[in-house]
């Protein structure tokens, strides 16, 4: 596995599996503990509508397991967001 610094990353183009851009890597999130990366957190693309995904103060929240690549662009897989933003959000609904 090839290291890469987060100063190398921020700043780089999100986009997903079809080549749609999503946005531009703003911070990433780690495990306190572990040091395991947990999120993107991503500037959004003006044009991308955000209602389907997990935002926090504007910025979109991805979850890292969704990477698929990282090169030139990061490449996350939209499909597997969506469908854990879904579970989080049907989760909160049952601990209330």
């Amino acid at each position: 596995m090839r290291k890469m610094s987060s100063l190398m990353l921020c700043g780089k183009k999100v986009v997903n599996l079809e080549g749609g851009e999503m946005g531009v890597l703003h911070n990433l999130v780690a495990d306190a503990e572990t040091g395991i990366l947990t999120e993107l957190v991503v500037k959004p693309a003006a044009e991308l509508d955000t209602s389907k995904f997990k935002t926090d103060d504007g910025y979109l929240v991805i979850p890292f397991n969704t990477v698929t690549a990282i090169k030139d662009v990061i490449v996350v897989d939209i499909k597997q967001i969506r469908e854990q933003a879904r579970a989080a959000s049907a989760q909160k609904s049952v601990d209330f």
